[in-house]
């Protein structure tokens, strides 16, 4: 099993061992040193970071500012619980259970993500990719969506002979239920990286203060260099794992620990390791004296009454939870038959269970209590476990000098191989290699935990992250984008491997004021998906430059020379104007080509009011009847949210 790593395959972004799979990194930084303890010291949260070589780390508003900064940010009459999450005073919401009407989401998209998430209990292709999964959607106080699907045991063994699983009796095999408690494999991560920030708010832990000063032992293999911030960013140069259940003492593990050799220069690269939370883990049980599971459970989860979430789960929870794998030689590092209510990571499981990058066992509610903890900036109820000012370093991108990687203090960032059309810059999460994920996006104040048992009965069953990336993608269309003007706007649809066209008759244009005015929105996955605008007068088709004014505090107008957007726009209205007087005195065809990979997409595009002026006439105005049945949509389609 062994650390998370990514192969980054073209259908996925798991490798064949343990966690939210993830390798590389590109470029180099430079550590920027700063004096000083606590968190307010490096002026987080109100000013200019200076880390990893990238400086203007600005927080990021949580929870309701950005949800609500566009039309149809909850409910048709605008009444959704949507949380206002990070803005002082602001109702901070508390979790029950709603519709989606009531969270402010579309139900079909909900119900679909669910048709979906069943579908993969079947061959996919080869295998299924989980026995079952618990899935659970909401936003702000609402849980729009809590599904157990599948099994939470069904196999008692793998034979290796035929490639098939070894069912137990249909009488002694168990349903997944609401309230399964699943291995979490490196969502244990995030609750180390919660502790860590914990203690930087104290003022005992500093974050560029190198490990080695709490861990003299660490420097050895030339890691003296090594900050605490690198630990949780995944650029200390550590590979991905190493076997130290081969050790038999822990003495020996540790041992390990400090020889190991950094494979790159610490701060050059990106690279993800489960060595990087077992070091922060003997950090913390350094500086506070006391073990991480009773930091776990005396500083998160007693606190938020997350009552089913530990390490080492008493044997009176295994009727209620989801086997993993059945582990022997060669597939696993160690031989131990079916592994069930017992930490799948071979590592983990030789350091009793209790380790910095895996162990942790939880169910979806407490998950999503988590999340909300998290959008609400901190506090959940009456219990507060972090500052705002702590929250906003898990969503600021300390890795800036290693674009596609980004992450905070702890969690990923916009990642569009798990997190699908809900990641934004905003978005934060993490995997699991046992099938579990955990995606935030403040923007919308939309959560998503999908729970899975899929390395049962064997790890090699599944690949890549589809359900992960399927659900999300359902959860992001459940949110509503209502028309800038109307009552429908044309969508692109979120088809991947895809072109849509969307095209307005031809034009005689005379004047030297000719232009194009619409209203966009867009959200597709950076560089690989786009929006074009394009003209043509009967044969090829050729960009036409344009320019975006967003709502808010940009006054300016941004250019668009290439006649196409990608990626992020703050999922508000902008409004958009054209120059159409290079066609002036010639028929002209104008049309939107929205075109998509073969893996991810965004939340996809929006076009409205389009009309097009010449000089002072209007010779197309999609409001007008007539020349709205005029429009030719391939792959488009009106749309009220």
């Amino acid at each position: 099993m062994t650390g998370d790593t990514n192969a980054r395959a073209a259908d996925g972004r798991e490798g064949a061992h343990e966690g939210p799979e993830r390798a590389g990194g590109r470029g180099s930084s430079t550590d920027a040193r700063t004096a000083g303890s606590g968190i307010a010291r490096r002026r987080v949260g109100g000013g200019i970071l200076a880390l990893g070589g990238a400086l203007a780390l600005t927080p990021i508003p949580l929870a309701g500012a950005a949800a609500r900064s566009g039309p149809g940010a909850g409910t048709a009459d605008g009444a959704a619980d949507t949380g206002a999450g990070m803005e002082s005073g602001a109702h901070r919401p508390t979790l029950r259970r709603g519709s989606a009407a009531r969270a402010g989401l579309l139900q079909e998209p909900l119900d679909q993500l669910v048709r979906d998430a069943e579908a993969y209990l079947s061959d996919s292709p080869a295998h299924p990719w989980y026995a079952g999964a618990v899935l659970l959607a909401g936003r702000g106080g609402t849980v729009a969506l809590h599904r157990p699907i599948g099994k939470a045991v069904r196999y008692a063994a793998y034979d290796e002979k035929t490639d098939a699983g070894v069912e137990f009796p249909a009488d002694q095999q168990i349903a997944m239920a609401e309230d399964t408690v699943f291995d979490l494999a490196s969502i244990s991560k995030l609750f180390t990286s919660l502790l860590a920030v914990q203690q930087i708010e104290r003022g005992t832990l500093e974050l560029e203060a190198t490990v080695a000063s709490y861990l003299p032992d660490f420097a050895g293999g030339g890691k003296q260099d090594v900050t605490v911030r690198q630990l949780l960013t995944h650029t200390s140069g550590f590979r991905s794992w190493i076997p130290l259940y081969e050790e038999p003492t822990r003495e020996g593990k540790l041992q390990r620990l400090w020889e190991e050799v950094p494979a790159s220069t610490p701060g050059s690269a990106y690279l993800y390791s489960d060595l990087n939370l077992i070091s922060l883990q003997l950090i913390l049980e350094k500086i506070t004296g006391r073990p991480l599971d009773a930091l776990l459970r005396d500083e998160i989860t007693a606190p938020l009454g997350m009552h089913r979430t530990r390490y080492n789960p008493p044997a009176s929870w295994k009727p209620k939870i989801a086997a993993t794998e059945d582990a022997r030689l060669p597939w696993s590092g160690l031989e131990r038959g079916l592994v069930w209510g017992e930490v799948h990571d071979e590592n983990a499981f030789s350091l009793d269970g209790v380790a910095g990058h895996a162990g942790v066992f939880s169910c979806a509610w407490d998950l999503a209590v988590l999340a909300r903890t998290l959008l609400n900036g901190g506090v959940y109820g009456r219990a507060r476990i972090l500052s705002e000012e702590s929250v906003d370093l898990l969503f600021t991108d300390f890795n800036t000098a290693f674009p596609g990687d980004e992450h905070g203090l702890g969690f990923e960032l916009y990642q569009h191989w798990y997190m699908g059309a809900m990641a934004t810059p905003r978005s934060a999460g993490h995997t699991g290699f046992t099938g579990t994920s955990l995606v935030l996006d403040p923007s919308t104040d939309t959560f998503l935990v999908v729970l899975g048992n899929s390395v049962h009965p064997v790890r090699s069953w599944r690949s890549g992250s589809a359900p992960r990336v399927a659900a999300a993608n359902h959860l992001a269309r459940a949110v509503p984008v209502r028309p800038e003007r109307g009552r429908t706007a044309w969508f692109s649809g979120m088809a991947s491997a895809s072109t849509a066209t969307l095209t307005l008759p031809a034009l005689r244009l005379h004047s030297a004021r000719a232009r194009l005015e619409c209203a966009l929105w867009w959200d597709t996955e950076r560089a690989a998906d786009a929006l074009f605008l394009e003209a043509s007068e009967g044969q090829d088709w050729q960009p036409v430059p344009f320019t975006t004014l967003a709502p808010g505090h940009r006054p300016d107008p941004q250019p668009h020379p290439a006649g196409s957007v990608t990626g992020w726009s703050g999922r508000v209205w902008h409004r958009l104007e054209a120059d159409l007087t290079a066609w002036r005195g010639r028929d002209v065809t104008l049309r939107w080509r929205y075109a998509t990979d073969r893996l991810y997409v965004g939340r996809g595009a929006y076009v409205d009011g389009l009309r097009v002026r010449d000089g002072v006439r209007t010779v197309f105005d999609a409001e007008r009847p007539r020349d709205a049945g005029r429009i030719e949509a391939t792959g488009w389609a009106p749309s009220a949210d």
